[in-house]
């Protein structure tokens, strides 16, 4: 995954993901786990109150564009036991989960999912956020 940006999470989010992580990645850590453990590593860790409204954080909806293929799609950032729940979620540990976390509108990242392909996807909006919509805890 490759992501020019600096990427930003929330202390709710890094905490709750650190968990995440510590229970799927413990036994046999993956390329998901690890693209994830990487991109924390590297994220500006910041308090809910101050996130900017444009910021994908869990439990976000967003609206990406997939550049190379010029369609868009909305799906709700969701952690892996909620992903399956519901239809439109996406799990932070698919390789599109880990590619939107931390990005900001207007920003573009590009991933490679199975089969070796290359994919670039743009945020388009931010349609709910959890923290603008001031819901700290879900």
């Amino acid at each position: 995954m490759h992501t020019p940006h600096t990427v930003a999470v929330t202390e709710l989010d890094l905490e709750r993901l650190q968990r995440v992580l510590d229970l799927h990645g413990s036994d046999a850590p993956s390329e998901h786990t690890e693209a994830l453990e990487w991109k924390l590593s590297k994220a500006r860790v910041t308090s809910p109150e101050a996130v900017p409204p444009g910021l994908v954080t869990m439990n976000s909806t967003v609206l990406f564009e997939d550049e190379g293929r010029g369609e868009f799609q909305q799906v709700t950032l969701s952690y892996p036991k909620d992903s399956r729940s519901a239809p439109g979620r996406v799990s932070v540990l698919a390789p599109v989960g880990v590619a939107l976390l931390g990005l900001s509108l207007g920003q573009r990242v590009e991933l490679e999912v199975p089969g070796g392909r290359r994919r670039r996807l743009r945020v388009v909006a931010v349609p709910y956020q959890p923290e603008a919509a001031g819901h700290f805890h879900l």
